[in-house]
């Protein structure tokens, strides 16, 4: 690994049990991804444990990873479920390019920022997710013409700006916003939240990259896994259908609350109990 590393291909002081540790999380993640997004949760922590990797640098080969598997999960879903491409592709190309502008500033501004807002956000989708159980079962369009269009392109740029600003939970956040305001089902859902998915990965490397951000080795070994664990997680997620992926959105959104709730605690509100 030292040739490649004095290469700028990989982080310095990476060792293989910390790489095998990695992998484990990236095939896990692609997974995920593929059911309902929500792999970053996984994936980018395990990525910031690398020594010598800024937290920019784990941004950017996180996207550069994940590219591979979500455009392994679109492609499956694609072939299975056959999304409406009027929809999501328009959707797609504005995601792209509010992501670009969100990983323009994400060095900018610090996540504790976003954390509180988006910790309460999640509360409120799982709750909503909770008492509603018939929501995303059926495809029941709430919006037609124009209207659904423009709000489906309103939903690219917010959430396609998030993922370029921080990123986890952006394939959940998808999903959600599909089913509650555009009213799919959750199969479908999923199948355009992963076109949208891929979009908003390449728009943040379309930043990145310029900068040098990206270990290009650890990446495309990350992708590899990622691929894996997207074409698996989508075989999965298309042969259950919309039932099996609510489960697993509530699962998700539940670590997810975990996870940045803890971060809030720790950079928010126990020092100030402290």
């Amino acid at each position: 690994m030292q040739p490649l590393i004095d290469a700028g291909l990989l982080p310095e002081g990476l060792t293989p049990t910390v790489l095998a540790l990695v992998l484990c999380a990236a095939l896990a993640a692609g997974w995920v991804d593929a059911v309902v997004g929500g792999g970053g949760l996984l994936q980018l922590p395990a990525l910031l444990l690398v020594p010598g990797i800024t937290p920019v640098q784990a941004l950017a080969t996180n996207k550069l990873s994940s590219v591979f598997g979500t455009t392994t999960s679109a492609v499956t879903y694609a072939r299975r479920v056959h999304p409406d491409l009027r929809t999501a592709l328009p959707m797609a190309a504005i995601a792209l390019v509010c992501s670009f502008g969100g990983a323009s500033v994400a060095a900018l501004l610090p996540a504790a920022v976003f954390k509180p807002v988006i910790v309460l956000a999640l509360v409120a989708i799982a709750a909503f997710t909770l008492l509603r159980p018939s929501l995303g079962g059926v495809t029941a369009l709430r919006h037609t013409g124009h209207r659904h269009h423009g709000i489906a392109g309103a939903l690219g740029a917010g959430i396609g700006f998030y993922d370029g600003v921080l990123g986890p939970g952006t394939g959940s956040f998808l999903v959600f916003a599909m089913v509650s305001l555009l009213g799919y089902d959750f199969l479908s859902a999923s199948a355009k939240a992963k076109i949208v998915n891929v979009a908003t990965n390449l728009g943040a490397l379309l930043f990145f990259v310029p900068h040098g951000s990206v270990f290009w080795g650890l990446g495309l070994v990350l992708g590899a896994a990622n691929t894996l664990g997207g074409y698996l997680g989508s075989r999965a997620a298309t042969a259950r259908g919309a039932g099996f992926i609510r489960g697993a959105f509530l699962v998700v959104v539940t670590a997810l609350i975990g996870r940045l709730g803890w971060d809030v605690w720790t950079e928010n509100l126990r020092p100030l109990v402290g």
